[in-house]
Order: structure tokens, then sequence, then C-alpha cells
């Protein structure tokens, strides 16, 4: 995916007590900042540091919210997988995409998620949705953030792509394919789960430094 076109939202659900899963970006540690100024430079600690300082409203799920975080992982420019890890395909943890200051698509929908989820909004309101994003004469992959008010509502769109935070039925640019949340995601034949197994575990390595 090129960085421009593929840096709409994933949501991934997780695995229960995962809201606090980025707790350490919040409140870094010691050992979590020497280790990102080792593997990304003297300018890695400070990103964290802002990032940290960035606080979205504390009402859950209310529009601010959600523009607050949609906003903050924006901030962070777009970046191939191929010139920013040297891989075809890269999922980032939210301190890599933060440390590294860079990321596509999925770096931004999974920094974007986590901060949701440590903000307190529930998983169940969360949905990663795979669609076909019409960039002029083209149909280009893409995935979106999808959130839900309620069940059954028309979702809220987060997408880095386009700045302001808008109702599904807003957004004819996009064509959804399939979506899932946290409890799909644990189920075999969910496309995505060896990328998402991998990075949790390496989610799981930083907090515990």
């Amino acid at each position: 995916m090129s960085p421009r076109r593929a840096c709409v939202v994933i949501a991934l659900g997780l695995i229960a007590h995962t809201h606090t899963a980025t707790a350490y970006l919040d409140q870094p540690s010691p050992g979590l900042l020497r280790y990102a100024a080792t593997r990304f430079g003297p300018p890695a600690p400070p990103r964290i540091l802002h990032w940290q300082h960035e606080r979205a409203p504390s009402d859950i799920g209310s529009l601010g919210q959600l523009a607050a975080i949609n906003a903050k992982a924006n901030a962070i420019p777009p970046v191939s997988d191929l010139e920013h890890w040297q891989q075809a395909e890269y999922w980032a943890t939210p301190l890599e995409f933060v440390a590294s200051n860079g990321g596509d698509c999925e770096d931004y929908a999974i920094a974007k998620y986590f901060a949701l989820r440590d903000a307190g909004v529930p998983s169940e309101r969360l949905r990663m949705t795979y669609v076909r994003a019409l960039n002029g004469s083209r149909i280009e992959n893409h995935m979106v953030l999808a959130y839900y008010a309620t069940p059954g509502g028309e979702p809220l769109i987060l997408d880095n792509l386009n700045p302001r935070v808008l109702p599904v039925s807003e957004r004819p640019d996009l064509i959804p394919v399939f979506s899932f949340n946290d409890d799909d995601v644990r189920r075999d034949g969910i496309p995505m789960v060896r990328r998402w197994k991998d990075l949790r575990q390496r989610m799981q390595s930083e907090g515990e430094l």
C-alpha cells in the first residue's frame, strides 16, 4: 500500500485487559526511553514524551475524543513499510510508530486503536473494516477504524486521509469489504491473525522494559 492511500485506520480488537496495553507510552519508564533512543536515535524519547502530553478529552466515545486521537496520530508523517522498515509489510507497535516518527496505514490504525482503548472506549464499539478506497479512477485497498456509538448504528470513520471524523454515509469514497473486532480476531479463519499475534508479542516485550 502507498503511504498516501494506505494510511486509513485499522482498529483491531484485543484480548482481555488490553485497554492498558500501551500505558507504558503514557508513563514511559527510563528503560523504555533508553531502548527507544538506542533503536531510533536521540529524537525518539522527546517524541514519546510529546505523545504522552497530547491528552485527548476524557468523555469516552465523544466526537471530541475521537477527533483528538485521530489528529494526534495523523500528525506523524506517512511513509511506506518498504522505505521505513525495509519490509514489504510490517505492523509497527505504537511505540515503534511514535518513536520512529513514521508509518503506513496499519501503524496509524494500531496506534489509534490502542489510544482509544486506553482512553476507555470498549472494544465492542470498534471494528476494523477492510475497504476499497476510490482514488480518482483507481480503487485501492484500505483499512478504516469504525466507531459505533450504539450496536447496529451508523459508524463514525477515523481516517488519516481525511482529518474529519465522519459518518460512513458521508464517505462515499470507501467501499466496505469485511470487518472484525477482538472477538473475531481470535478465530483462525480471520485474516491477519498471525501479524496481529506477532504485534501483541512485541508490545508485551516493550511493556516489560
